[in-house]
């Protein structure tokens, strides 16, 4: 069900995106949006590990420098039959963890110095197997490239507000659709993204307490995770965010809608409810 409802938020935002091109300058617009799309995902696709580790200050760990991180990592991959990921540990007390890799041979799995100090072994390990998850389920890819299409509707929004919608002749667009290219558009992009995130953390969830065997480690460091993040906020940017595995970025009300991720609560509710 989750990999049905990403599939169909994919298509949606990528018929924004046409929609978009289409309203701003007709059938040229359509083809630049998509030639924009495609140059920004293969930047992201081979540099956005690269860009994501060196913006937290990421640290290259061996098993010397880290070696219950290390063991925990080697021990799970070798159970799911995945290489080996590079692992590095980010300087902050903010407890929090993400992947990042194009795909399951460029990968690597950070955690923060915080998420360290307060789970234990097996709560750790719960965590890492979050995280070799996402890797496994291709989510980095996924992620990625729905962050550039949504990146891509935007910056469209923006041209469409200094250039509007041509309408001279039949290969131009509709002066109307651009007004609602530029305001519509960039917030429903925003939503389908964040939906998409929120799908494939449930799946994760589910993934990496298969992988690790218990559910209840998850569940209870998703908790203490909620907890120290709030007490400890993480510098954070809403384009890297829904790599976390808790949210950095806190808010209520209105701001769920807007979420990265599922409520934690509800999250625990479906891990405790599972069984390995």
């Amino acid at each position: 069900m989750n990999i049905f409802k990403t599939t169909i938020l994919m298509a949606l935002l990528t018929l924004l995106l046409i929609f978009g091109g289409a309203a701003i300058g007709g059938k040229t617009g359509m083809t630049y949006a998509l030639v924009m799309a495609f140059a920004m995902n293969f930047i992201s696709y081979f540099f956005s590990d690269k860009i994501v580790l060196a913006m937290y200050r990421a640290q290259q760990v061996t098993e010397t420098d880290a070696p219950v991180l290390f063991r925990i990592v080697r021990d799970l991959v070798q159970k799911a039959d995945m290489p080996m990921p590079k692992v590095y540990i980010i300087p902050d007390d903010s407890p929090n963890a993400f992947a990042t890799g194009r795909n399951p041979k460029h990968a690597a799995v950070a955690a923060t110095q915080g998420i360290m100090r307060i789970l234990n072994e097996d709560e750790l390990a719960g965590v890492m197997a979050h995280e070799l998850a996402h890797v496994k389920h291709l989510d980095i890819l996924i992620g990625t490239i729905a962050a550039t299409i949504a990146g891509a509707i935007s910056y469209l929004a923006q041209m469409a507000m200094f250039f509007g919608g041509r309408s001279d002749d039949e290969e131009g667009g509709n002066p109307v659709a651009a007004i609602v290219m530029m305001i519509v558009a960039p917030i429903a992009a925003m939503l389908i993204q964040m939906a998409i995130s929120r799908s494939r953390e449930y799946a994760a969830d589910a993934g990496g307490a298969a992988l690790h065997g218990n559910p209840h480690d998850l569940a209870n460091a998703l908790r203490k995770l909620h907890a120290g993040a709030g007490m400890i906020p993480m510098h954070a940017t809403p384009a890297t965010s829904h790599m976390m595995i808790v949210n950095p970025l806190t808010g209520g009300g209105l701001m769920r809608l807007f979420s990265t991720h599922p409520p934690v609560e509800e999250r625990v509710a479906r891990l405790e409810s599972m069984r390995v």
